[in-house]
């Protein structure tokens, strides 16, 4: 049984902001590789086109049929340590505002493993997208902690498992 350990943070400006703190039993390089590799993010989060530089372009496609992801460019690209992309967010994103998101993945070394912070700052999101967000995130970062630990890869089209990790944040943020 999942547990709910992302955070929404309501801000007084109307932005919402996402965040989990993860520990991976991974080194960082390992880490950095499984959030840079297209054919490794494709196992977990989507498809990747980037060009990985500091202001080069960023573009995810969820593969879950509806078109939707993200485009935008690197705001911060610090190998290997911190991944932040701003942009559009969703298929949605037109209405919600240009630039109205940033996507932050911090990595920090931990012993043998690494502590990864994810931030998804949203500048406008309704709120029958908070719950269903959050569980996302959990939903792919779990996704990718099972690729660095060598399990089969989930299925990104179906989103199998999805639906009880989304009630976990109901309950928590009903």
């Amino acid at each position: 049984m999942p547990t709910a350990d992302g955070v929404i943070e309501n801000r007084e400006d109307g932005s919402t902001v996402i965040h989990f703190e993860r520990r991976l039993a991974h080194p960082v390089e390992r880490v950095w590789e499984a959030i840079t590799d297209p054919d490794q993010v494709i196992r977990w989060w989507g498809e990747l086109s980037a060009d990985f530089r500091q202001g080069g372009d960023f573009t995810l496609r969820w593969l879950n049929g509806n078109s939707s992801g993200w485009r935008g460019k690197l705001t911060e690209y610090d190998p290997p340590r911190v991944l932040e992309t701003s942009g559009l967010w969703g298929s949605e994103a037109e209405a919600w505002g240009e630039n109205n998101a940033t996507l932050r993945l911090e990595l920090t070394p931990d012993g043998d493993g690494t502590v990864l912070r994810f931030t998804n700052t949203l500048t406008q999101m309704p709120d029958e997208y908070r719950t269903k967000t959050v569980a996302g995130w959990h939903w792919h970062l779990d996704a990718l902690a099972g690729v660095l630990d060598g399990a089969p890869d989930r299925s990104l089209q179906d989103v199998e498992g999805w639906t009880p990790i989304h009630d976990l944040y109901v309950q928590q943020y009903a």
